[in-house]
């Protein structure tokens, strides 16, 4: 038994030994730029802005490659704050925040044929083939994905009606 165990325990040391230099090694640094406006991103790695992860767009924010309002789910506080950080002007007449949505399955009409929950970046529908989907509201966020690729229409984005838990007051306008 001690012969089968020791290999292995030697095999996973040294590779953890050499994951751990190849760290330090190929560790690519990052401007601190870069850095701070990931930070204010929401970072559901949604894609709504064309960048692949929040880490990619701020990237490209950083330099210069994407406007300052490139983040939908962020919504207008973002822009501002992503502007600021990078001393840019930002027009808010093309910004529109949107009233929260959330994505809902009519489970008369699905087929569950999966495709929704393939393509969700936040993993927030669940389900089976050939079984009920059910979207997780806490993780959705709204990026119409699921909607463009499902073959009956069954999903669709729909306000979030107001509850207790999410109404909030309106900010006063100066």
């Amino acid at each position: 038994m001690l012969v089968s165990i020791l290999p292995l325990a030697g095999l996973g040391t040294l590779l953890g030994f050499l994951l751990g230099v190849a760290s330090r090694v190929l560790y690519v640094e990052r401007s601190n730029v870069a850095r701070e406006i990931e930070e204010l991103l929401p970072g559901t790695q949604c894609g709504q802005c064309g960048s692949p992860s929040c880490g990619a767009a701020a990237e490209a924010a950083a330099a210069g490659e994407l406007p300052p309002a490139f983040c939908p789910p962020g919504g207008r506080a973002v822009a501002e704050a992503v502007a600021g950080k990078l001393g840019l002007p930002l027009d808010l007449a093309s910004l529109v925040d949107e009233q929260p949505r959330l994505a809902e399955i009519n489970e008369d009409i699905c087929i569950g044929c999966t495709r929704c929950y393939k393509v969700c970046p936040t993993d927030a529908i669940a389900g089976a083939a050939k079984q009920m989907h059910v979207v997780f509201a806490d993780a959705c966020t709204a990026c119409g994905k699921c909607e463009e690729v499902c073959p009956t229409g069954c999903i669709r984005l729909v306000p979030v009606t107001e509850t207790l838990q999410s109404w909030a007051w309106n900010q006063p306008s100066l």
